[in-house]
């Protein structure tokens, strides 16, 4: 015959239960901070004082510096900024100045790149205005964000990896992984010694 629950045996599970429940969340959540972007991401602000809020078009001025953003799980509300190799580049450009392929892969005129350097692991933080192009403040690449983020000065070795958008319901969201390779060569792999 089986035995009676009793009162303080089924407290304590649900109290044991209780108590492990937060780790495994918090557990879970730490795991989603670190996963690369994924499709259905919303984008949201990296830094300063909108950070964590949703970026929306209207944040993105035409042919004005970047915005940082990272991807945040819409399920979870988990941002993925466990690592810098989720950092995002965003830049409103001239739906005419760009290229098939960049055009394709943006959501009204906004763009994503990797808004990590391909030379030595910097961050893309500069923007000349002249010529509407992302520069790296450690050795000055220079990559055009109409045309794919190729590089077009500097000693960056390969374009900025792309991030496909799009939008829905007013907010910008990542339509598919990053195109290419996320980071920097390796150590050593410079032939010039950068």
């Amino acid at each position: 015959m089986p035995q009676p629950v009793r009162r303080r045996d089924a407290l304590s599970a649900v109290l044991a239960a209780g108590l492990w429940l937060p780790v495994a969340r918090s557990q879970t959540a730490a795991e989603g901070a670190a996963l690369p972007p994924r499709a259905n991401d919303r984008l949201v602000f990296a830094f300063g004082e909108r950070e964590g809020a949703a970026v929306t078009p209207a944040d993105l001025v035409v042919d004005a510096p970047q915005i940082l953003a990272y991807p945040m799980d819409p399920v979870t509300g988990v941002v993925r900024n466990a690592t810098r190799l989720n950092q995002i580049l965003l830049v409103r450009l001239q739906g005419a100045r760009l290229a098939a392929e960049t055009r394709a892969r943006s959501a009204g005129g906004i763009v994503g790149y990797s808004a990590v350097c391909t030379h030595t692991g910097c961050d893309i933080s500069d923007w000349d205005g002249g010529t509407r192009r992302f520069q790296c403040p450690c050795h000055d690449s220079q990559f055009d964000p109409a045309d794919g983020a190729r590089v077009v000065g500097g000693p960056a070795p390969r374009q900025l990896p792309a991030l496909p958008l799009d939008l829905r319901d007013g907010m910008l969201v990542v339509a598919g992984a990053f195109e290419g390779r996320v980071g920097f060569q390796q150590p050593g792999a410079d032939p010039f010694g950068f």
